[in-house]
């Protein structure tokens, strides 16, 4: 018989005993025997392949001492389960160990002597063809277990960034028959819908901002603001009709011909990086835009400044609409929270992860959804207070230009504040249902996947999103960007752009002129 001692193989530390006895099952005489096998196995733990390959591999290598003072081998079901993990040795070319073959473990009874948990598993367990990494040159040679596992490390290092359902190195399924929620019609429609509406968006901000530019000293503020809004919508319409065109070669990314293609994540891959940024930086930047709008309409209605005044403290207007965001975007870049979008075909945060999607997406924007409607409000009830002592001294024509400025500043109000708010309820949605979609995702295909069903995912089967509030959420991201252009629907446009014509025609004859003279 052998003799208990303290566990000190740094792979089985953490499991539900500290305690070993040897000569284990496999004949080994001590831990530093048993570690030349079980440490092979380490970047295969870490991945996260199968929740019980790291308690049966233990339960073999260093068995747990019991009153009985000898080793006793794991059960059969803890090997089957472990053995999900195949499949990624096999895109090495390895097979499961023949020591470790799961016909020599016995089955798990009332009378039967093996260690193991219960039958019934629990967890998300990472299928075959959601692995990542899935391939790298080295799988074609033939090379010993051992350096083919430090190889797959050095791999796990790079590409570990890509986690599902907490579990590392797996990749959310991106394949036409693998659709985690979505059929091909609807993943169709909704790229069809979002190219439609970014078009729509880019004509409507693009004139908004040549307007500007073509008769600046007309946009003063606290009027100003609205144009840098629009220009940032201009921006993310753009990247929107990017992923129209490029479809999945951005938010899917293939590793190996063998299995199906998963959802880009990380900062690694050029293309998803750009879109990301032009996507969230520019959205951030509209929102704080809207903010500073709402406190120069408070200056100007509530505090009386003028517009010289306003205009004084851009820098520090500018400082905040951009330096923000960017430190947004880059807290987001350096923690690898990018995540392809397979409606849009972009990459965003949040689009997987519900705490992403709390701490990059609805907390930010509820915070400056709420600061600019306090200003908002706020101006709103000087102006009400100027309106009413103007119309008692008698000014009937500036009370009907009050009237007219708190009519257009309340439409555009509602044309921002509306959809911002369907928005952050979309997101909110989704935040707190999309753990039972994934869970009810997972035992509505475990079992077509080949991996263990947890009992206690059954009551969530059944569960998905609804496809209609996915395409609102996008509608609403881009009308506020349509609906900019409001503020400069008037004959004041129309006679800058004539005045432009004009200037241009006059321009075109001088420059004739003088080159036939």
């Amino acid at each position: 018989n052998g003799k208990c001692e303290l566990i000190t193989l740094s792979i089985c530390k953490g499991i539900r005993y500290n305690e070993t006895i040897f000569p284990n099952v496999l004949g080994h005489q001590d831990q530093a025997e048993a570690g030349l096998q079980i440490n092979q196995f380490y970047p295969l733990v870490k991945v996260g392949c199968s929740k019980t390959l790291q308690s049966f591999l233990c339960s073999v290598y260093t068995p747990m001492c019991s009153i009985y003072q000898q080793a006793f081998p794991p059960c059969r079901h803890m090997c089957e389960e472990a053995r999900a993990c195949e499949g990624i040795m096999k895109q090495f070319r390895f097979s499961w160990p023949r020591d470790l073959e799961c016909s020599r473990f016995p089955i798990k009874t009332e009378d039967s002597l093996c260690f193991g948990t219960d039958i019934s598993p629990t967890g998300f367990t990472c299928p075959a063809h959601m692995l990542v990494p899935s391939t790298n040159d080295l799988s074609m040679y033939k090379v010993p277990l051992l350096t083919a596992i430090m190889n797959f490390a050095i791999l796990c290092i790079i590409f570990c960034y890509y986690e599902f359902m907490d579990a590392e190195g797996c990749g959310v399924p991106c394949d036409a028959k693998k659709l985690m929620y979505w059929t091909e019609s609807e993943k169709q429609f909704a790229n069809l819908w979002i190219g439609c509406w970014s078009f729509i968006c880019v004509i409507s901000t693009l004139f908004t901002v040549l307007t500007y530019l073509i008769d600046m000293p007309r946009f003063m503020y606290p009027e100003r603001p609205i144009i840098f809004l629009s220009g940032c919508y201009l921006i993310v319409a753009i990247a929107y009709i990017a992923g129209f065109f490029l479809r999945d070669t951005v938010s899917c990314r293939q590793f190996h011909t063998s299995i199906c293609p998963v959802v880009t994540q990380g900062a690694r891959e050029a293309g998803c990086t750009v879109l990301f940024m032009m996507v969230y930086f520019f959205s951030m930047a509209s929102s704080i835009w809207w903010v500073v709008l709402t406190i120069t309409w408070f200056l100007a209605a509530g505090l009386k400044w003028g517009n010289e005044a306003i205009e004084a403290k851009s820098p520090y207007f500018h400082g905040a609409a951009w330096s923000i965001p960017a430190i947004q975007t880059i807290v987001v870049l350096i923690s690898s929270k990018i995540e392809g979008d397979l409606l849009s075909g972009i990459c965003f945060v949040g689009v997987h992860n519900s705490k992403h999607l709390l701490w990059f997406l609805l907390v930010p924007l509820s915070i400056y959804l709420f600061v600019g409607t306090c200003f908002l409000v706020a101006g709103f009830v000087a102006m009400f207070n100027i309106r009413n002592v103007v119309k008692h001294s008698g000014g009937t024509g500036k009370v009907e230009k009050l009237e007219r400025l708190m009519v257009r500043i309340g439409v555009f109000s509602v044309l921002y504040t509306v959809p911002a708010t369907v928005m952050i309820a979309c997101y909110f949605y989704e935040q707190m249902n999309r753990d039972s979609w994934q869970k009810g995702w997972f035992a509505q295909n475990c079992r077509k996947m080949s991996v263990p069903c947890p009992c206690e995912y059954a009551k969530h089967k059944g569960n998905k999103p609804d496809f209609i509030v996915f395409i609102i959420k996008y509608f609403v991201m881009l009308i506020v960007g349509i609906t900019s252009g409001f503020w400069i629907w008037s004959s004041k446009t129309v006679e800058s752009w004539s005045n432009f014509k004009e200037q241009l025609c006059c321009f075109r004859s001088s420059s004739q002129g003088g080159a036939k003279y």
